[in-house]
């Protein structure tokens, strides 16, 4: 490891645009890094000793995989964005709405149940259309948009058949009559660098299944939402997922720990993953855990602090 710069270490277990571009932008900036396939890498987990690298960023397709290799290494000592704990919650729907809702951010009304019958009493309870989610994936698959009461006892009964982790407990969610779009905000540390809307002519406005990307500004109700939402789930770089309720006002839906982000460089303008490694060599200069966009707090810090009256900015608020 370097004394004048930290040493990089990248987690991948693909190459997408976005590693690419993460390591290009380390390239080019002189800073001394490793990529690490972790399908081929051992972890001897009985040797001790200083990690490889001052830092490692997570970046792995395979959230599993990404798990997995954030636990043996922070055990061992290293240092990784994101950390372990904010990965745990990001990548379960259920752990992060609750680490929403213990923060007091805005989410859509949420309902857990673990069972057939409770599935069905929960989606008559939140009202007709109701989300079905699986607890955790992305990309938004296995999305189910229930209208009525034969379209819930259907797709219950298909997920309980399939019977899979996915699909045993049950992620119900009210309907957000969006205006066609979603907002994703990107937070890297204690700042949003830029956001985008997301439009689609389908209900589900993901990337990966068509939605186009503008760049919008970042209202001071899309900024304070935001961190909020960081802060909840422990912070670092992260994707916020916004949406419009037909009053006008913020829910978030979602926060990302290992987001995409090739389709929103050129609308913003924003060189997001030279951001990304700007922030991941300040964590390797100052060492130590990051949490809320900074480092050294316990592991388990999370915001309990009331957050501020709700604002409107423009035709949006929270």
């Amino acid at each position: 490891m370097s004394d004048s710069t930290p040493r990089i270490g990248v987690l991948c277990d693909r190459l997408r645009v976005e590693e690419k571009l993460i390591i290009e932008r380390l390239r080019e900036r002189g800073i001394d890094h490793e990529v690490i396939d972790v399908r081929r890498a051992g972890f001897e987990l009985w040797r001790r000793g200083a990690p490889r690298c001052d830092v490692y960023l997570a970046r792995c397709v395979s959230h599993s995989k990404a798990q997995a290799a954030l636990h043996i290494l922070e055990s061992l000592g290293a240092v990784c964005v994101n950390r372990t704990g904010v990965s745990d919650v990001c990548g379960d729907k259920m752990r992060t709405t609750l680490a929403l809702e213990r923060a007091g951010v805005p989410t859509p009304r949420t309902e857990i149940a673990l069972s057939e019958e409770a599935a069905l009493e929960a989606i008559e309870r939140i009202g007709y259309p109701a989300v079905l989610k699986p607890a955790t994936g992305s990309w938004g698959r296995l999305l189910s948009l229930v209208r009525d009461r034969d379209a819930a006892e259907a797709i219950i009964e298909h997920k309980a058949t399939l019977g899979s982790h996915h699909h045993s407990i049950f992620y119900i969610q009210e309907y957000i009559d969006k205006p066609g779009r979603d907002i994703r905000s990107f937070v890297v540390g204690d700042r949003v660098i830029c956001a985008v809307a997301r439009r689609a002519a389908h209900w589900v406005t993901n990337t990966a299944r068509g939605a186009v990307t503008e760049n919008i500004p970042a209202s001071e109700g899309i900024e304070t939402l935001s961190l909020a939402a960081a802060r909840a789930v422990g912070g670092g770089v992260l994707a916020i997922d916004l949406f419009e309720t037909p009053d006008g006002l913020l829910l978030v839906n979602e926060v990302n720990d290992n987001m995409e982000f090739r389709n929103c460089i050129a609308p913003t303008g924003v060189d997001i993953p030279g951001e990304i490694v700007e922030f991941v060599v300040g964590v390797g200069f100052g060492g130590g855990a990051v949490v809320d966009g900074r480092r050294g707090m316990a592991e388990d810090s999370h915001t309990t602090a009331p957050l501020p009256a709700p604002v409107v900015v423009g035709d949006v608020s929270w």
